[in-house]
């Protein structure tokens, strides 16, 4: 029998950690696709270890990042409060920023009342993790993101998947609590941020009314994009008085880092004095939240970026298409680039790289295993000569590993 000793180091927490060689092992040949350090940006394109690229994958996509408005409010908001509020909104840290930035978002997205927080990660778990209790359902989108899911792990409510996009499933589960005296609560993704796809929103309106459901929408990669002005996915089907919450992030179109949540002023009063990720962390600095004040400024006086965008996007996509790639029904900037095998998703990583293309390809776990994709975005940043090029490396590329014909 094994002594105690032997016992003891069988059981070590960390041996998972030192088992764990495959990031090691891709860096040593160099096919690690990720955490590349980007020494400089400038529009569309980034310098890596002296390699200028084209980006082709930044969710940055009005290019406001860049504006030398949101940079000079930034700078700004340094002069006059420092670099940390160095406490958390409960107590020290609620700037006249903070409020400022929610009563314009408020209006905004044409919502009562808005609650803004240190990143849309911490969003997603706020309000999930709030609002669903013992007695409550979720309904969650199979593609929805991590951060959502993450928020139901942290709730007692009962979980409920169905398949993306299958509302016909959703409708079926919903007739079979319908009876129960439980809170249901329907979450999905406006944009879904691997697929591209907009959720059918107006059917699960009718179908929240239907079986008094509440819903919750994630639109951070929605907002900025779609809608008359940007105002997100409910503005783009003129339902923003039908979603209960829409959740969101600064760190996309708002040009910043940061998260918010905008709904009924009694429900988000509510999350502002319940939400433990929110009570227990230190308020966004003064920089983010002049920066995307001042985002959010242009977005709403500027109509130009967004119709800049739309430009690049359909030059991409029908480019894309002319060339053959399977891009997965894709409705919006996100452009998943169907490839298949891992081995073939990180061979064709690595030859874009070669032809100047910094993308990142999207792989099992992430994704289904057999279903990797490189996931691509373009934005309003990008010149037609950059997204020329673009396509140029992904016909080359593709061609060559058979991707294509």
């Amino acid at each position: 029998m094994p002594d105690q000793k032997s016992k003891n180091n069988n059981c070590d927490a960390f041996a998972k950690a030192y088992a764990f060689t495959r990031a090691d092992e891709a860096a040593a040949i160099g096919m690690h696709p990720y955490f590349m350090p980007i020494a400089k940006q400038r529009g569309g394109t980034v310098k890596v270890k002296d390699k200028d690229l084209v980006i082709l994958g930044s969710n940055d996509y009005l290019g406001l990042t860049q504006d030398e408005r949101v940079k000079n409010a930034a700078r700004n908001a340094l002069g006059d409060f420092g670099t940390s509020c160095t406490g958390s909104r409960f107590l020290t840290g609620t700037l006249t920023l903070h409020e400022e930035i929610e009563l314009r978002l408020a209006k905004f997205f044409n919502k009562e009342s808005v609650l803004t927080f240190s990143a849309g990660y911490l969003g997603c778990l706020s309000v999930i993790a709030a609002l669903a209790g013992r007695k409550d359902i979720l309904y969650f989108d199979r593609e929805n993101h991590s951060s959502l899911y993450d928020g139901a792990t942290l709730s007692p409510a009962k979980l409920r998947k169905f398949k993306h996009n299958d509302l016909e499933q959703l409708e079926k589960m919903l007739i079979e609590d319908q009876d129960k005296n439980l809170g249901k609560i329907i979450v999905s993704d406006g944009v879904f941020s691997m697929s591209g796809h907009i959720a059918n929103l107006p059917r699960l309106v009718e179908l929240a009314k239907k079986y008094n459901a509440k819903l919750i929408i994630d639109d951070a990669h929605g907002a900025g994009v779609l809608g008359p002005n940007g105002e997100g996915t409910a503005a783009h089907f003129g339902l923003e008085d039908e979603v209960d919450l829409i959740v969101g992030t600064f760190s996309k179109s708002f040009a910043s880092v940061g998260g918010y949540v905008a709904g009924k002023r009694e429900v988000v009063s509510f999350i502002k004095h319940k939400a433990r990720p929110f009570i227990f962390t230190a308020a966004l600095p003064s920089m983010q939240m002049a920066a995307a004040l001042e985002a959010l400024n242009i977005i709403e006086k500027e109509s130009k970026h967004k119709e800049k965008l739309w430009k690049n996007v359909k030059h991409y996509q029908e480019g894309m298409a002319a060339l053959g790639f399977n891009t997965m029904g894709t409705q919006t900037p996100i452009v998943p680039v169907f490839i298949g095998e891992d081995e073939a998703a990180l061979a064709f990583w690595k030859m874009l790289w070669e032809e100047g293309v910094f993308t990142t390809p999207a792989m099992s776990p992430a994704v289904p295993s057999g279903q990797s994709i490189i996931r691509t975005s373009v934005n309003a940043n990008h010149s037609s000569e950059q997204i020329d090029k673009v396509l140029a490396a992904f016909g080359i590329v593709g061609k060559k590993l058979g991707i294509i014909s």
